[in-house]
């Protein structure tokens, strides 16, 4: 998610600040058109292919191949956002700065929303790059970054040690839990256990052996909501990732403190704050409760009435008519205190989403559709839904469709994501930079998530520029077309119920920075591989499909595959 520079200041920072030198200035916010002319044709011009007999199996793949082309260029774009940045990473230490033209890594910014992006670009599309520089910047910024215990604070490149002299712990918490919930916690989703893993959890608990604040269930460690929001998120996730307790405990901690206390967020508070640095507790404790429905019943119950009333009150005070949040609400007078529309509405719809997987409460569920309904007819154009039109907030709506359109499918949403998603595209430059801010990171995030749509969770190994892969569900099945300029020989590698099996969460509910889970192959489950003429080429273990199935490609020929569970008479 986008951090607190607003527009204005962040071009302020770009033509004053004079700190790092840059290889050919450029107006990296200014930027509109194609970065990358050159790959027009391949994005733009669908693959031959001979026909399938029968006319509905023939248009899926066509749709597969359109997805493929598609998927391509989020592929593409996200893994030259890596070659941009690291083209300005600090020779001394390898470590990429906060913004262009800055001289310092942070917890918050470089940490939370850019270079996580970059983990997960590299993971997706060039395993060595993963596995060795991007390692590498972890182990580093371990080592130069942590000032109380393992709480990161801001690392200058010029001193060569920390930017503030004095400790502020305050801040150096607030670096640490963005650092979690929007970097590292999206890394653990995708891969499970690993360094990763190991650095959020170090963090969270020197938060927690650090919290200063007394309140009648505990000490937390700050009363800044983005922070306790992403707290929240963090410590929900944790306690089924780990299996420990105290995570949810911690948790537990915040949940009473909004919604049991004197600080509920609509019935409390004068201001009701929507956007970025806000959503983070509307969302946040929906996955608390989420988390106590299963492992603390006596909490849920106590929480129910103060989070629908909070819920509630949204929907009564912060909608336009067409089902868009504001930015902005007076809580006491119900009023907006301007038009401006949230570009997060998407994160505190997932909130809604969540409450009503739960709770059965049609009203969240109808919210979200209406709001997804809406988009195509009345936000063709404006994506970001903010003032700014920054591609960060391109990528915060972009993303927030996404995810709830992974459990709500409204198709002129689907088309609206496909419109808009090329006017953030059209910010990169041709070096791979975006706008050359940390907000850099949330557009390839983005990007990533588009490309697993369309290619419904399937990457490949070893990922290559020309090869062009996607996917679309018909009936049962799902068809996959892949095709490369060039012959090729790797693996399609098909996704898990990551939720499950990387996080141990026992509901796929929705989530901020989630990679959404579209075809999953399960252990233990038989799935037939054939071909559109209707032979069954193989039968497989959903484990073989998660290692990836092996594919040779002739240059410039398309090859198709048919994917549908086996049938047994057992079930």
């Amino acid at each position: 998610m986008k951090r607190t520079l607003c527009f204005h200041l962040v071009v302020v920072i770009f033509a004053l600040s004079s700190l790092r030198a840059e290889p050919a200035r450029q107006d990296w916010l200014g930027f509109q058109g194609e970065g990358f002319p050159e790959m027009r044709k391949q994005w733009d011009t669908p693959a031959p292919a001979k026909p399938a007999d029968d006319a509905r199996v023939e248009a899926a793949f066509r749709l597969a191949e359109k997805n493929a082309r598609q998927a391509n260029e989020a592929f593409y774009r996200s893994r030259r956002f890596i070659d941009g940045w690291l083209a300005f990473a600090d020779p001394a230490t390898g470590l990429i700065p906060r913004n262009l033209r800055v001289d310092f890594w942070n917890g918050r910014d470089s940490a939370a929303d850019n270079w996580p992006f970059m983990v997960l670009t590299a993971a997706m599309t060039d395993r060595p790059l993963f596995e060795g520089r991007m390692l590498e910047m972890l182990r580093t910024e371990m080592k130069l970054t942590c000032r109380v215990n393992r709480l990161p604070d801001d690392y200058s490149f010029s001193k060569k040690g920390w930017r503030r002299e004095k400790v502020d712990l305050d801040a150096i918490i607030f670096d640490g839990a963005e650092y979690v919930k929007d970097g590292l916690l999206p890394i653990t989703e995708w891969v499970g256990k690993s360094p990763w893993s190991e650095r959020a959890i170090g963090i969270i608990e020197d938060i927690w052996k650090n919290a200063p604040v007394e309140t009648p269930s505990g000490k937390i460690p700050t009363l800044n909501f983005e922070v306790n929001g992403d707290l929240l998120q963090a410590c929900s996730r944790l306690f089924w990732f780990t299996g420990e307790r105290k995570h949810l405990d911690r948790a537990i901690r915040l949940g009473d403190y909004y919604l049991l206390g004197d600080h509920h967020p609509t019935r409390d508070m004068k201001e009701l704050k929507l956007g970025d640095h806000s959503c983070e507790v509307i969302n946040g404790l929906s996955e608390l409760y989420a988390a106590c429905a299963q492992a603390a019943p006596e909490k849920r119950e106590a929480y129910r009435k103060p989070l629908h009333e909070m819920y509630d009150r949204i929907l009564e005070i912060a909608r336009n008519e067409h089902g868009l949040i504001y930015l902005r609400v007076n809580n006491q007078t119900g009023k907006p205190l301007s038009n401006e529309l949230t570009d997060n509405w998407g994160y505190n719809y997932d909130g809604f989403y969540t409450a009503f997987l739960l709770d059965k409460k049609t009203a969240y569920r109808d919210a979200v559709r209406k709001a997804l309904g809406n988009l195509k007819q009345y936000y063709t154009g404006q994506g970001g839904m903010c003032q700014s039109g920054t591609a960060d907030g391109y990528a915060d709506s972009l993303e927030g469709a996404i995810t709830l359109l992974n459990r709500e499918w409204v198709p002129s949403a689907a088309e609206w994501v496909d419109a808009e998603i090329r006017t953030m595209w059209g910010r990169q430059h041709s070096n791979g930079v975006i706008e050359g801010w940390h907000g850099d990171g949330n557009s390839a995030r983005t990007s990533l998530m588009y490309a697993l749509w369309k290619t419904q969770g399937i990457t490949v190994g070893p990922w290559r520029a020309d090869v062009r892969f996607g996917a679309v569900r018909e009936g049962g099945a799902l068809c996959v077309s892949i095709v490369a300029d060039k012959p090729w020989e790797g693996r399609l590698i098909f996704d898990k119920p990551r939720h499950k099996v990387n996080m141990r969460l026992p509901l796929d509910y929705p989530r901020i920075n989630q990679f959404p889970e579209w075809f999953t192959a399960q252990a233990g489950t038989r799935y037939e591989v054939g071909s559109p003429d209707g032979g069954i080429n193989e039968t497989l273990d959903g484990a073989a499909l998660v290692a990836g199935l092996r594919v040779a490609l002739a240059g410039g020929v398309e090859r198709r595959f048919i994917v549908s569970e086996a049938f047994s008479p057992q079930k």
